[in-house]
């Protein structure tokens, strides 16, 4: 069955391609075949080292918190970085915060058919919505695992849960894999402001929180408040930020005109202003005046308020710890976050770097309990695991409640652990049939694990991080089980 509706621009172009090539000659065609992009690029082979402690060191805990967990190869690669592991954590930050520098051949090899994740938000009303989640759910996991920008994958996930937006929502269903690209991973490690504005204008977010229907076309309509509510309580300030009800208010009459075509043929998805549906009077924002006749500037100048309150600097900061570091993050490290996001105007890759560098950070090693998403992901990274990312990864993940893009309220999926901690026993499953290659669309080489880590000791250290203590030997009676029993350790599932 065609996941499209009719032939796409995109498939026309590409068959008129081939034939372009068939004109070329054969020749030209087939010294061609060896760039196409369905050839897997190799992956780094052993011997690789292991960590030697007794306990989680420095560059273990970095591959931890940066990452959805380290590959065989990746504690080799950090350590190579330097001579001391502290200095070889700081050369990892750096080249983390900026992926654009890093080649990702096996991600983008990993994502190559899937179409949607390219397409405009009008072509993308050509293909089914359940094609389209299917494809953005599996672009999350492949890139997750695969990608080696891995802090931008940690990062765009944590805006993925700060902005969330539920895909089965209106034409949610058709623009979020637009908002996906153009709004969160666009801008996941620029500045703040930026990244509210363009969640602020994105189709889906406009859908989702009713902007679009926000309106003041006459003196008796009164202006829809569900966006500029959230807006302040999980967007920027915090339901602890000093907002008012007035303040809700006035942000609603600030955003009214803003709207997106949904019944046109041509530039469905669009958004537009429309001014005669703009509340134009003057208003008071959180103690400041935005005079009469703003128009559209209204949006930019409530933005400009909101991201650079100083609450929305402590929000942000308190959420980053928790993400980065624990649940109840110490107070001067968030205090200390919150000062370089205001210094810094909201620069992001600013803001982690003083996250990384606080003791606070490096003392939780260990402390954190995986979501099911990382825990899921990381194990198949750990393992080295060949996935499609298809269909029965993605149930197992709805199955735990972590399915991405399925969230159904505004706040987006906890930090906390006590919801995760119902999800052991699916945890524990999982480790089972992909340890004994009873997981389709996914495999493990478990000789070639054993290969590249040396031998059965090297792979336990490994999986857990530090030199195995008596209470992690384990012997279920065959290298299946035992693998089983490690990805299911409390160690692991620990980060």
């Amino acid at each position: 069955m065609s996941k499209r509706i009719a032939l796409s621009r995109r498939q026309f172009l590409s068959a008129g391609g081939l034939l372009v090539g068939s004109a070329l000659g054969c020749d030209r065609l087939s010294a061609g075949l060896f760039e196409m992009p369905w050839r897997r690029p190799a992956s780094p082979s052993g011997p690789f080292v292991v960590p030697l402690t007794a306990t989680i060191d420095p560059i273990r805990h970095a591959l931890n918190r940066l990452s959805f967990g380290p590959r065989p190869e990746d504690y080799n690669a950090v350590q190579r970085l330097a001579h001391a592991p502290d200095d070889a954590v700081q050369r990892y930050i750096e080249q983390q915060l900026y992926p654009e520098r890093i080649d990702d051949p096996l991600a983008d090899w990993a994502v190559r058919r899937l179409e949607s994740l390219d397409d405009s938000p009008g072509m993308l009303f050509e293909f089914k919505p359940a094609v389209l989640l299917e494809e953005l759910t599996r672009g999350a996991l492949l890139r997750a695992i695969y990608s080696r920008r891995q802090l931008y994958e940690v990062m765009v996930h944590f805006w993925s849960d700060h902005f969330n937006i539920d895909a089965s929502k209106g034409d949610c269903k058709w623009l979020k894999v637009a908002d996906d690209r153009e709004v969160v991973r666009r801008h996941t490690l620029g500045r703040f402001e930026d990244l509210l504005r363009a969640s602020a204008l994105s189709p889906a977010m406009l859908w989702y929180l009713d902007g679009r229907v926000n309106r003041k076309s006459s003196a008796d309509e009164q202006p829809n408040e569900n966006y500029a509510r959230e807006l302040l309580e999980l967007h920027t300030l915090g339901v602890h930020g000093g907002y008012t009800q007035r303040d809700v208010m006035e942000i609603a009459r600030c955003l009214t005109g803003w709207t997106v075509r949904s019944e046109e043929v041509f530039g469905k998805g669009k958004v537009e202003f429309k001014p005669h549906l703009h509340d134009d009077g003057a208003k008071i924002v959180l103690g400041q005046e935005l005079p009469a006749g703003g128009g559209r500037a209204d949006l930019d100048r409530v933005l400009d308020i909101v991201a650079h309150h100083p609450s929305t600097a402590r929000f942000l900061a308190t959420k980053l710890c928790r993400r980065f570091i624990s649940e109840e993050p110490d107070a001067t490290a968030v205090a200390s976050v919150a000062d370089t996001f205001r210094a810094s105007r909201g620069d992001i890759r600013e803001t982690l770097r003083t996250l990384f560098a606080n003791p606070a950070f490096q003392a939780s090693a260990g402390q954190k309990l995986k979501r099911p998403f990382r825990y899921l992901v990381s194990t198949l990274r750990a393992t080295d695991a060949h996935t499609d990312g298809g269909e029965k990864l993605q149930r197992l993940l709805l199955s735990m409640g972590h399915a991405p893009f399925q969230y159904p309220t505004p706040d987006g999926y906890s930090d906390d652990e006590s919801p995760w901690l119902g999800t052991l026993l699916w945890r524990w499953n999982f480790a089972v049939a992909l340890a004994d290659g009873r997981l389709p669309g996914t495999t493990v080489d478990l000789a070639r694990l054993n290969q590249d880590l040396g031998d059965g000791e090297g792979l336990r250290t490994h999986i857990l991080g530090h030199r195995p203590r008596p209470e992690d030997n384990v012997d279920g009676g065959s290298p299946a089980m035992n693998l089983a029993l490690l990805l299911a350790s409390p160690a692991f599932q620990q980060h």
